[in-house]
């Protein structure tokens, strides 16, 4: 329970700062920075409890990678799309019911940018949080944040820089999207994040090697270039 209780408090905040920051008077121009912060800290915070997904795309990326177990699949989605809509009620009380002007993206850029930047994501964090080869390090939160920060100045104006369907649900919640659109982050970014996770494979293919088999492949390398010697 730990665990998904970890997964609600990261996504609740990762939401609560997407509505705070651009309704009302907001951050403006700096949303995207307050938002990408507000990932990282939070992954810092979380991430050694839960691997810190805060994204249903997240999760069935790791999941797919093979390093998120089949049976926490569907806890963590919902405990994910709970702490968005929370966030987003609470939003909705900060700003006493004022009135929020929906984005009305053009569907086919807006499916190709959710895509895009879902893939970016998912793709850094197999990279840089379940990699061998970074393991241990302690930039992981920072790349991640920093991904979709470039993310949101990159894109946000295109689709709405969610690339996060918990994210999708709670700015649908706050009115900032319509609900009539909720189909093209869910279908981008699940597209997105799987995709990622087949980049990763093909890309670090000793990582589906068991340790054991990869420990006697490397002993037998080593042999066999000292019989060369």
């Amino acid at each position: 329970m730990q665990k998904y209780l970890a997964e609600f408090i990261g996504t609740f905040f990762l939401v609560l700062t997407i509505g705070c920051t651009v309704t009302g008077h907001g951050a403006g121009p700096l949303a995207p920075l307050a938002i990408g912060s507000a990932l990282m800290v939070m992954i810092f915070a979380g991430g050694h409890i839960s691997g810190g997904h805060f994204n249903p795309a997240v999760t069935l990326g790791v999941w797919l990678r093979g390093k998120c177990e089949a049976k926490d699949v569907a806890p963590y989605m919902i405990f994910q799309i709970m702490g968005a809509v929370l966030a987003a009620l609470v939003v909705k009380f900060f700003e006493g019911g004022a009135a929020v002007a929906p984005l009305h993206p053009a569907t086919v850029p807006a499916l190709l940018a959710e895509f895009l930047f879902t893939f970016a994501l998912v793709y850094v964090v197999l990279n840089v949080a379940t990699a061998k080869g970074t393991s241990g390090n302690s930039f992981y939160g920072l790349a991640i944040g920093f991904t979709v920060l470039v993310g949101a100045f990159s894109v946000g104006n295109i689709s709405g820089g969610a690339f996060n369907p918990a994210v999708a649900v709670g700015i649908s919640v706050l009115g900032l999207s319509s609900w009539a659109n909720i189909w093209i982050y869910l279908v981008a970014e699940f597209a997105g994040a799987a995709v990622a996770a087949g980049a990763f494979k093909v890309l670090n293919p000793a990582e589906d090697v068991p340790q054991p088999q990869a420990k006697a492949a490397r002993a037998a390398a080593r042999q066999d270039s000292y019989s060369h010697s």
